[in-house]
C-alpha cells in the first residue's frame, strides 16, 4: 500500500464538516498541503490526531472492497460475515462502527433504522470513489453524536483537469467476480461536473463455514457532483448518490437461504458566498436507505435523515481566525411500518491561534438539543508545535457522546430514560523527517467511554449499564525510498481494548503490515504486502482467541502508455485459511485482472 503510507497526514482535527472545500471542488492538495482543521483550514504543520488518506490508486489496489483499502492502514481493523456483499463493520482504534460516523459527498449515510446508527462497509465498493479521509479520535466537537473514533469521508470522482475529462475501468477475478466502472466530467474556470456509474457482480463463497454453498452479491451504484460560480462571491452546487444492491447470506448454520436487497440515495444542495471579510456556506441534505430481508423476522428497515447547516468563518488578524455555525437534523426509522422519528439542532463554534510561526492552537465548542432528551456539550482543543524543521509534535484532546439510537429509543427493546454515552479522547504524535522523502510517525492514544448503553437482559430492553470502556495504544508508521525504483513502508498498531477489564471482541491487540515497492522498468511495477494479525477474541459470553494469521498480497501493473494501465493483483497468495469473526469464511486466494484509463 505504498501510496497509502505515503499519504497517511497527521491534523488537528480533520475535514471541515460543512464541506467547503470537498463539495466546492477544492480537495486536499498534497503540493502544498493543505487541510480542514476542524471547523477552519489550516495546513499539515497544524497537527494533532491522524488523518489517513488513501486515494484512487490506493482503492483499486484494494479491490472492489472498500474495507480491504480501510484494513491496511494503522489502527483500522475488518471483520466480515463473509465475502462482498456482507456485513462487513470497520473499527477504528478498537471502537466499533456505532462509533465512527461516515459521509459521502457531504452526506450522511449511517443508516437510523440500524440497532445502532452505522454504516455497513461490505456494500460500499471503489468503483465511482476517488478518496477517502479517515480522521481519527473523537470528533463530536465538529461532526456531533456517533464520531467518538472518528470519521471517514469518502469523495466521488472528480474531473483533475480542464475540458472533457474521465475514467474507465473492467475487472474480472476469482468466484467469477465481475466489476465495470465508467467516469465522466467537466471543468473550467467556472463549471465543475462528475458523473459516475459501477456495477459489480460476484458469485462469492459461501458466508458460514456450516455450508458449501455461493453467497453471491450484485449492486450497481452512481454518484454525481455538479457546482457553478454564478458570481464573483457566490457558488452553488449539489451532489447525489444512489445504490441498488442484492446481497446472499447465510441465515443460520442450518440455513443457507437469505438475502438482502437494500437500495440507498442521498442529495445534497449547497451555497457558498462571500460578504465582506465573512464566508458563509449553507446546506441542505437527505439520505434514504431502504433494507428488506424477506425471511427476516423484522423484513423491512427503512432509514431516513434530513440536514439543514450554516456555517460561517472570518479571519480576524494574521494571527487569528473565527468560525461558527448552526444545524438541524431530523432523522425517522420505520421498521415493518412502525415508525419512529426525532430531531435534534445544534449550535458550534471554533477559534484558532497562531501566535508564533512554529504553533498553532485551536479550541472547538459544541451544544447539541435534543426532541426527546437531555442535550450534550462537546470539546476539542488541539496544538500542534514545529519543535525543528523536521520535527513536528501534536496533541489534541476532546469530549463527545453518542446519542442513543431511534432503535434504543423507540424500538420493540426500548429503554426508558436513556442519556448519551459520553467519551473523553487524547492523543500525542511525533512526526521525524528523514531525508528529504522519508518519514516515522509515533502517535499514542486514549479514548474512555462511559454512561454505556446496552441490552439488560434482565429488563429485557436497552438500559444504561454501569461500566466503562477504555481503548489504548500506539501507532507507529514509516516510510523510506531506497531508491529512484525502491520504496519499503511499514505501520504496526498496538491495541488493548476493555471494558471493566474484559477485553472487547474482534479487536486484535497487534497489527503489522510491511510493504516493498519496485518500478521493474518504466512501465512495469510490483508491490508486495505481508500483514500479520495476532491475539483477537470472539465470542459471546466467554469469548476465546481466534487463530492469529499472515497475509501476502502481490500486485503488478504494466502501463500501456501514459494513461492507460493493466494489473493483477494476487490476494492471500499463500491461501492461508482464517477468521475475523467465528464461524465465517474468508476468501481462498483469489487472482484479479483488470485494465483502467484515464481520457
Amino acid at each position: 500500500m505504498k501510496n497509502s503510507i505515503r499519504h497517511i497526514l497527521l491534523c488537528s482535527a480533520a475535514l471541515m464538516p460543512s464541506q467547503i472545500a470537498a463539495q466546492s471542488g477544492a480537495v486536499i492538495d498534497l503540493d502544498p498541503i493543505t487541510v480542514y482543521g476542524g471547523l477552519l483550514p489550516t495546513t499539515l504543520d497544524a497537527t494533532g490526531a491522524t488523518i489517513d488518506l488513501l486515494d484512487s490508486d490506493d482503492l483499486g489496489q484494494g479491490g472492489s472492497a472498500v474495507g480491504d483499502s480501510l484494513a491496511a492502514l494503522p489502527g483500522v481493523t475488518v471483520s466480515a460475515n463473509g465475502g462482498l456483499g456482507t456485513r462487513a463493520a470497520v473499527r477504528v482504534r478498537g471502537l466499533d462502527a456505532s462509533y465512527l460516523g461516515v459521509r459521502v459527498d457531504g452526506i450522511e449515510v449511517t443508516d437510523p433504522s440500524s440497532t445502532q446508527t452505522s454504516f455497513n462497509f461490505g456494500t460500499l465498493t471503489s468503483g465511482t470513489l476517488d478518496r477517502i479521509t479517515l480522521v481519527k479520535g473523537t470528533q463530536s466537537a465538529i461532526y456531533g453524536s456517533d464520531a467518538i473514533a472518528g470519521m471517514i469521508d469518502v469523495q466521488s470522482w472528480r474531473p483533475d483537469t480542464d475540458g472533457v475529462s474521465g475514467r474507465a475501468s473492467l475487472e474480472y477475478g476469482s468466484f467469477n467476480t465481475r466489476t465495470a466502472t465508467g467516469s465522466v466530467g467537466f471543468r473550467d474556470a467556472r463549471a465543475e461536473l462528475a458523473f459516475s456509474l459501477s456495477r459489480v457482480t460476484t458469485d462469492g463463497f459461501s458466508a458460514r463455514d456450516s455450508d458449501d454453498e455461493d453467497d453471491g452479491f450484485a449492486q450497481t451504484s452512481a454518484n454525481l457532483f455538479a457546482a457553478y460560480q454564478l458570481t464573483d462571491a457566490l457558488r452553488v452546487g449539489v451532489s447525489g448518490l444512489w445504490s441498488d444492491g442484492t446481497s446472499e447470506f447465510d441465515r443460520s448454520s442450518s440455513n443457507s437461504s437469505g438475502d438482502t436487497v437494500e437500495e440507498r440515495s442521498g442529495l445534497r444542495a449547497f451555497a457558498e458566498f462571500a460578504s465582506g471579510a465573512w464566508l458563509h456556506e449553507v446546506s441542505l441534505s437527505g439520505f434514504r436507505s431502504d433494507r428488506y430481508d424477506a425471511g427476516g423476522y423484522t423484513k423491512e428497515f427503512i432509514g431516513e435523515r434530513l440536514k439543514a447547516a450554516y456555517l460561517g468563518r472570518v479571519t480576524l488578524s494574521p494571527m487569528a481566525e473565527l468560525a461558527f455555525g448552526l444545524d438541524w437534523t431530523e432523522e425517522r426509522a420505520a421498521l415493518d411500518g412502525s415508525d419512529f422519528d426525532a430531531s435534534n439542532a445544534a449550535a458550534f463554534g471554533e477559534v484558532k491561534l497562531a501566535p508564533r510561526d512554529d504553533l498553532e492552537i485551536s479550541a472547538t465548542l459544541r451544544y447539541d438539543d435534543y426532541s426527546d432528551f437531555d442535550g450534550a456539550f462537546s470539546g476539542r482543543a488541539a496544538l500542534a508545535w514545529r519543535a525543528t524543521g523536521a520535527t513536528t509534535v501534536r496533541s489534541s484532546f476532546g469530549t463527545g457522546y453518542r446519542a442513543p439510537s431511534l432503535y434504543e429509543r423507540f424500538g420493540p427493546y426500548a429503554g426508558t430514560d436513556l442519556e448519551s454515552e459520553t467519551s473523553r479522547s487524547f492523543d500525542l504524535g511525533v512526526e521525524q523527517q528523514i531525508g528529504q522523502a522519508g518519514t516515522l510517525r509515533a502517535t499514542a492514544f486514549y479514548i474512555e467511554i462511559d454512561n454505556l448503553i446496552q441490552y439488560d437482559f434482565a429488563s429485557g430492553g436497552y438500559a444504561q449499564v454501569p461500566g466503562t470502556t477504555v481503548s489504548k495504544g500506539v501507532e507507529l508508521s514509516a516510510a523510506y525510498p531506497v531508491s529512484d525504483r525502491l520504496s519499503l513502508s511499514g505501520n504496526y498498531t498496538y491495541t488493548l481494548a476493555e471494558t471493566d477489564g474484559d477485553r472487547l471482541t474482534r479487536v486484535p491487540r497487534h497489527e503489522l503490515s510491511l510493504s516493498a515497492d519496485l518500478e521493474v522498468t518504466d512501465r512495469v511495477s510490483t508491490g508486495l504486502t505481508v500483514t500479520r494479525v495476532a491475539d483477537i477474541l470472539d465470542g459471546f459470553g466467554m469469548p476465546t482467541p481466534l487463530d492469529d494469521y499472515t497475509l501476502v498480497d502481490l500486485t503488478a501493473r504494466y502501463d500501456l502508455s501514459d494513461r492507460t494501465q493493466a494489473y493483477a493483483t494476487v490476494r492471500n497468495l499463500t491461501d492461508e485459511e482464517y477468521e475475523t469473526v467465528r464461524g465465517y469464511n474468508t476468501s481462498e486466494r483469489a487472482l484479479y485482472v483488470g485494465i483502467r484509463t484515464d481520457f
